[in-house]
């Protein structure tokens, strides 16, 4: 009889979350993780709001079925449109006993900590920009630490890192051009929200291209893994059901070798993949 398998599931359209799943691997090394990219339909940031719930709830299906008992949605698009409404519709009907999280939440409430001037500014996809759901989560739990938001969409960033173009001058060109939108809103933002699990690979272009010293930066990783680690602390009974192998498994909808390549960039290390359909 084999043993149980019951890791915990890493979803996002693409390689961002690998920058995520990074961070929890080495935060909580004895931990098994499944991660799944859905390459295939990659970028989400565009998608209606309908499609994005549709795709993200197929793989949270998925992730489900193949032992997780608790999913990490490491994708900003997918956390901001589809996982209030997979939490509060479709658990209780299909999995009431399993949990689904995202990234927006532990992000928003350690800016609301480090911001000094209350002026946080958001670089994200389009489709979450469009979504509001970062003004409104900090507005919600920054218990009147966050006067003001702005937010950026930055449509390239994703198919910049996607393609390998990273500090191209095309690249930098975007990088710039974003910011600079940004902070002609408000040059009173000192924090600044990547609201994408792809831009910390772009974080060296960004630093370059701020217009002032002494602003804070929040890449995700590392945020959402101390969240993670702390939410196993708090709730026992999901923590108990997570098995601790230290393995990580990873799951593409696209070419394998293609995805074994680009993550091992984001991982440093060696990355088998495996295909599957949604």
């Amino acid at each position: 009889m084999a043993p149980a398998y019951h890791p915990i599931g890493v979803f996002d359209s693409g390689y961002g979350g690998l920058t995520v799943l990074k961070e929890f691997v080495a935060s909580l090394p004895e931990y098994d993780f499944l991660y799944l990219g859905d390459n295939a339909r990659t970028p989400y940031g565009t998608r209606s709001f309908d499609v994005v719930y549709e795709y993200t709830l197929e793989a949270v299906k998925e992730l489900f079925d193949r032992g997780c008992h608790l999913v990490i949605l490491a994708c900003n698009t997918a956390s901001a449109k589809a996982l209030r409404s997979i939490q509060q519709r479709d658990l209780p009907l299909i999995a009431p006993d399993r949990r689904v999280l995202g990234v927006i939440r532990p992000s928003v409430e350690y800016a609301s900590k480090t911001t000094k001037t209350g002026h946080v500014g958001i670089l994200a996809t389009s489709g979450t920009v469009a979504s509001e759901s970062y003004p409104i989560e900090l507005q919600k739990w920054s218990n009147g630490q966050v006067k003001q938001t702005n937010q950026q969409a930055c449509p390239m960033w994703v198919p910049i890192v996607e393609n390998n173009e990273i500090g191209t001058p095309g690249a930098n060109y975007f990088v710039e051009q974003n910011l600079r939108q940004l902070f002609e809103q408000d040059d009173a933002i000192d924090t600044l929200i990547l609201g994408c699990t792809h831009y910390p690979l772009l974080i060296d272009s960004i630093r370059s291209y701020l217009p002032a010293n002494g602003i804070e930066v929040v890449e995700q990783g590392k945020i959402v893994a101390a969240s993670l680690k702390d939410y196993l602390s708090r709730h026992s009974e999901i923590d108990a059901v997570c098995t601790k192998q230290g393995t990580v498994n990873y799951l593409t909808t696209e070419q394998v070798e293609l995805f074994e390549t680009r993550a091992e960039q984001f991982m440093g290390q060696t990355v088998k993949a495996s295909k599957i359909h949604l």
